[in-house]
């Protein structure tokens, strides 16, 4: 038995109930893990919530760090007593849980487990964004929506590092003080400022390279005009809820612009992706261009509150559940 967070029916942050589980043996290519950290991340909310629909009852939850205490047949990739990470596999909200294998990478010694299960969704997320999606360059200019959030900050770090002028939205002055500490040149609170019309001012006219937006409905069409003709606009998470009505004929009016809504399990769904993902990510890391904070930590059990200080928007960086 273990304790873990279930969802019957999809719900506010009072649909989690904190329960004991069954946990079983691992079968072929599967194995048990013992969580020292469990990553939070807006998409556990989008689930819980049933904008993302699940089956139920469910565990929440994609990312993870702890240590292998049993393998099943035909793993090779990792053995008792491995430190590890993952971000790509449902159902870490738990003290200890099977997983495939093939979703573990190996936790070097100098990344701590807090970090292992901060970093991964939302690290391996900024490497798609920035590495693959639209792979930015030395003399671009990008502009990062929600730049003081978990993604956020890793993209503004590591845009910075590949040689962009980063420009970042966010929605308080703390906030503002952080992104540009992440390495954002340029930093507008949405709030207060029309933030097209300062991109505009910002870039003199030029417009940025490509938008990275994780707000979604509240920051929708405005941020086609900070696009210039033929750049791109990447929608990859809904904080403020779903962009509807989507007008393909909006992209031509702009400026020939393309547009793509891109998902972490597409670009890492393989084991050789996902491993070459997590290199490049740790690469960032050791090199110091990106650094992962953990601004909050709470008990498994009071997961509640953390899903609602998510929502609430009072939370920066990452924040983490411990068992």
């Amino acid at each position: 038995m273990t304790k873990a967070i279930v969802v019957k029916a999809p719900g506010g942050p009072e649909a989690m109930s904190y329960e004991d589980v069954e946990v079983g043996k691992p079968g072929k290519g599967q194995v048990l893990l013992r969580h020292k950290a469990i990553g939070v991340n807006f998409i556990d909310v989008y689930h819980r919530s049933g904008l993302y629909p699940l089956p139920t009852p469910f565990t929440p939850g994609s990312e993870g760090a702890g240590d292998v205490v049993a393998v099943g047949e035909g793993v090779t990739n990792v053995a008792v007593g491995d430190r590890v990470a993952y971000g790509t596999s449902r159902g870490s909200y738990c003290a200890e849980r099977l997983i495939e294998a093939a979703q573990l990478v190996k936790l070097p010694p100098s990344i701590s487990y807090e970090t292992g299960a901060a970093m991964m969704l939302k690290g391996l997320t900024a490497q798609y964004l920035l590495r693959q999606t639209f792979p930015v360059k030395a003399g671009d200019t990008i502009l990062v929506h929600a730049a003081a959030g978990g993604v956020g900050l890793i993209l503004c770090q590591w845009a910075r590092a590949l040689g962009c002028t980063v420009i970042g939205t966010v929605g308080s002055n703390d906030k503002a003080k952080l992104a540009s500490e992440a390495g954002a040149h340029h930093v507008i609170l949405y709030r207060e400022e029309n933030f097209a019309a300062r991109v505009k001012e910002i870039t003199g006219g030029k417009l940025c390279d490509v938008v990275y937006d994780g707000v979604g409905k509240d920051t929708f069409p405005a941020s086609l005009d900070c696009i210039r003709p033929l750049g791109m606009f990447v929608s990859f998470g809904n904080a403020s809820g779903p962009v509807e009505a989507f007008n393909l004929g909006l992209l031509s009016q702009k400026g020939s612009l393309f547009a793509t809504r891109p998902t972490l399990f597409t670009y890492a769904s393989t084991p050789e992706r996902l491993r070459a993902m997590a290199d490049d990510l740790m690469q960032a890391i050791a090199s110091g261009a990106v650094k992962i904070d953990v601004h909050a930590r709470y008990k498994l059990a009071d997961v509640a509150q953390c899903h609602r200080d998510l929502e609430s928007r009072k939370t920066t960086g990452a924040s983490v559940l411990v068992p």
